[in-house]
């Protein structure tokens, strides 16, 4: 039976026990509300407060902006079928689904190779920083992180729309992923596996690497400093970045960066849950509450928001 006569895959979700399932609910909308309002705040600090318009807050902003994406793409379409028991979702919002959460995912992680960049810049080459990461820089930076990320899942999604599902049509995850996909097909999925696992060790591997790197000579400039101070100061403004990217690429490298679709994937689901709705609800927390600027922009904001509000 090929693809087109199959139009309805069936999403198992986590669980089929009803108490879970309402726990599930609202654990998950209790997330995703607070990473969109965590990271649109970041976003409109970034946008309203003039000491927030350096290149490391221009790349934050886009950050947030990408979490936001990431999370909207996969949360509230589980939410909906929590909600309304309905776990059907045709072939095309399914495969939708994949590329964008795999367009995004990717961009994320040139992304944050590039945010490795700028602290890099900021520290080792401190007063060509403004030069060196103008506002023109950092715009291309950014649309080539884009520009990338479409790029590495365009050739295993064109392949991926050539698979044949005969036998079944239930794929069991929350939502539409590329080895759960391919583990329902009856087609030869060998060569499409080795290249999605091609394609993630190149992306993640490969702006990893670009990340360890800049914090090689980032850690040899810090020893160097003459002074404990000025030593914590500097790796202050890294250490939210390091959280970051910490979490990102250990739960990707975990899901992901494996050669076959037939594991087990019961364990990767619960990662998967964590890393679409607590990773982007913890992001926001992580850099406001270790950055001084940004949480003086948040209570500056308040104040001119009570300000407005009593007029």
């Amino acid at each position: 039976m090929r693809n087109h006569t199959l139009p309805i895959f069936i999403l198992l979700g986590l669980t089929d026990d009803p108490p879970m399932q309402v726990l599930i609910f609202m654990f998950l909308f209790a997330s995703y509300t607070l990473s969109v309002t965590g990271n649109l705040t970041i976003i409109i600090l970034t946008l309203v407060d003039s000491r927030l318009k350096t290149a490391m807050y221009f790349f934050l902003k886009n950050f947030s902006f990408l979490e936001t994406l990431f999370t909207t793409v996969c949360i509230p379409r589980f939410l909906y079928s929590l909600s309304t028991g309905d776990k059907n979702i045709s072939y095309n919002a399914c495969f939708s689904q994949i590329f964008f959460i795999f367009t995004f995912a990717a961009t994320e992680f040139f992304l944050l190779a590039m945010m490795s960049y700028d602290r890099y810049v900021a520290i080792c080459k401190p007063l060509h920083y403004a030069t060196i990461m103008n506002s023109r820089v950092c715009g291309r930076l950014v649309i080539c992180c884009w520009i990338a990320g479409c790029l590495v899942i365009f050739p295993p999604l064109c392949l991926g729309l050539e698979l044949e599902f005969c036998d079944s049509n239930i794929i069991d995850h929350f939502l539409c992923d590329a080895f759960p996909v391919l583990k329902i097909s009856c087609s030869d999925t060998w060569f499409l596996e080795q290249m999605v696992f091609t394609v993630a060790v190149l992306t993640v591997i490969g702006t990893f690497l670009c990340v360890v790197l800049s914090y090689t000579y980032i850690i040899k400039t810090i020893i160097k400093l003459p002074s404990t101070q000025q030593k914590m100061k500097a790796f202050s403004t890294c250490s939210s970045h390091l959280i970051v990217v910490s979490i990102t690429y250990g739960s990707c490298i975990f899901i992901y960066v494996k050669p076959s679709a037939k594991d087990e994937v019961e364990i990767n689901k619960c990662v998967l849950v964590l890393t679409t709705s607590v990773a982007p609800m913890l992001n926001p927390f992580i850099y406001s509450l270790r950055n001084k600027q940004v949480k003086q922009a948040f209570t500056d904001l308040i104040k001119r928001i009570s300000l407005v509000s009593r007029k």
